[in-house]
């Protein structure tokens, strides 16, 4: 699908394309003689479709919890309520997003790139905790991982650590003694102990907890531009680098787990690629039993997240030429499985069976609220949730990389589309799972911020910038998330 894969241990700007000469104003690097780039009346209209999808949502959902509240939100589809508000982190989160529509595509477009990866870094952590300050302290970041649903609930019964996890699925039913809250039912016991191990070495509590969610989500979206550059060229990374930043995403990032468990699955894909493109024999390897890792790590932190292994088949697919290759596949592909064996084995030997909890969180699932919220609504109003959580940028990049797909096109672009349709489907497939039931503006956020880079084929950025800016802003002031 792709002419060639692109270096990624080179520091320094350059041009994929000599094509990319021939740039827009408002975007360095944009190609405009790209036929799918040539019809910005399609974008809008796929942006209204997407806007009254949301609307469908919102006002199907107030009228059945009219008839018969089975939804069990408060602002359908949202799980939210209504509650306009300001806070501390009000003025910090105009100053973010109005300098990144400002200067967000000329600094992504001229940084040299590691110095990118640490400012791209850091600002999406600014954007969140601005974000997450709007709620206050307490309120947006202390307390959020600490409400009768969360991991810190159970960190005294942590104590002997091999003998919880021996017993960890006794407790997953209702029912059965001492069951565990929803969050920690709900997630394989990788999830807990991250929060049991932040105890053992004194950075216990809701507050340490919110900081090392936001901190380790936000470098998520370092990981998601090390795979773009890697697999579809730097001029499709740097364009898509400002919106991975100012991403609607933020507003559900800051705090919750699921940020921490984004981070971990974009580092496993990015690692991933890194192992098909890496200059030398250890690098790639090195990089290969590092994606096993994390990949392992991953499904070891949710149930639900083992469909990433769709995005790493979009990655193994760009980089095909490189494993027909046998003499420098095969080393990669034993280092991959060698990486991914070890974290499966440490939770076997030690008790926890994945395979058993798994079966028994889908009788937990049909006993709580999944057993009562219909898939009818919910399979079609996960997606409007989605629609806010990546913004209308993305939902117009999303229509660009349909049309470069179906038109068959090679280069780097067709590399980009696939990828970000890649991650399409497997958050489609959790959709029709019916395991996905609301709650989705926090459960898809891994496959979320792979949608993202769909934006690099925007021209015009700060335009699109500011929608998706001002989208966050008016979630985060107007609704109070449950996460």
């Amino acid at each position: 699908m792709t002419r060639d894969l692109h270096n990624p241990d080179l520091d320094r700007p350059g041009r994929d394309n000599p094509d990319e000469d021939n740039r827009d104003e408002d975007n360095p690097g944009e190609d405009n003689r790209d036929p799918a780039n040539g019809h910005p009346r399609r974008d809008l209209c796929a942006v209204a479709a997407a806007a009254l999808l949301v609307a469908a949502a919102a006002l199907a959902g107030i009228a059945i919890k009219r008839a018969d509240d089975v939804l069990h939100v408060g602002w359908p589809p949202l799980y939210a309520n209504w509650a306009p508000h300001t806070g501390p982190g009000t003025p910090a989160a105009l100053v973010v997003a109005i300098a990144v529509v400002a200067y967000g595509p000329g600094v992504a477009a001229r940084l040299p790139w590691r110095p990118l990866l640490w400012t791209s870094w850091v600002t999406a952590m600014t954007w969140t905790w601005s974000l997450a300050l709007i709620d206050g302290w307490h309120r947006g970041i202390a307390r959020r991982l600490t409400t009768k649903y969360e991991y810190l609930q159970v960190i005294d019964r942590f104590e002997n650590i091999p003998g919880t996890l021996r017993t960890f699925t006794d407790h997953i039913l209702l029912g059965s003694p001492d069951h565990w809250p929803p969050h920690v039912a709900g997630h394989p016991p990788a999830a807990t102990l991250t929060f049991v191990l932040l105890d053992r070495i004194g950075l216990g509590g809701g507050a340490w907890a919110g900081v090392w969610c936001i901190a380790v989500g936000a470098a998520g979206c370092a990981a998601v531009l090390v795979t773009v550059r890697a697999l579809a060229g730097e001029g499709l990374a740097r364009r898509a680098a400002p919106f991975l930043v100012l991403a609607p995403a933020a507003v559900w990032m800051g705090t919750s787990a699921d940020a921490y468990f984004t981070a971990v699955a974009a580092w496993s894909v990015a690692l991933l690629a890194l192992a098909l493109t890496g200059r030398t024999e250890l690098r790639r390897r090195t990089a290969a039993f590092g994606s096993g890792l994390l990949f392992g790590l991953t499904c070891y932190l949710s149930y639900g997240l083992t469909l990433c292994a769709l995005i790493g088949a979009g990655v193994l697919l760009l980089g095909r030429d490189r494993i027909r290759n046998l003499a420098q596949g095969l080393p990669v592909l034993l280092a991959l499985l060698a990486g991914l064996a070890v974290v499966p084995l440490l939770f076997t030997l030690a008790g926890f069976d994945w395979w058993e909890a798994y079966h028994l969180l889908v009788r937990r699932y049909h006993q709580g609220a999944g057993g009562f919220r219909p898939y009818g609504y919910w399979v079609w109003a996960n997606l409007a949730c989605t629609v806010l959580v990546v913004g209308p940028a993305t939902v117009a990049g999303l229509r660009r990389a349909g049309v470069t797909l179906v038109r068959r096109r090679t280069g780097v672009r067709t590399g980009l589309a696939l990828l970000v349709l890649s991650a399409l489907l497997a958050l489609l497939v959790a959709d029709l799972s019916g395991m996905s039931k609301a709650e989705t503006e926090r459960i898809w956020l891994p496959f979320a911020a792979w949608l993202l880079p769909a934006c690099a084929f925007l021209p015009r950025p700060r335009a699109w910038l500011a929608a998706q800016a001002l989208l966050a802003l008016l979630v985060n002031h107007l609704l109070l998330t449950g996460w």
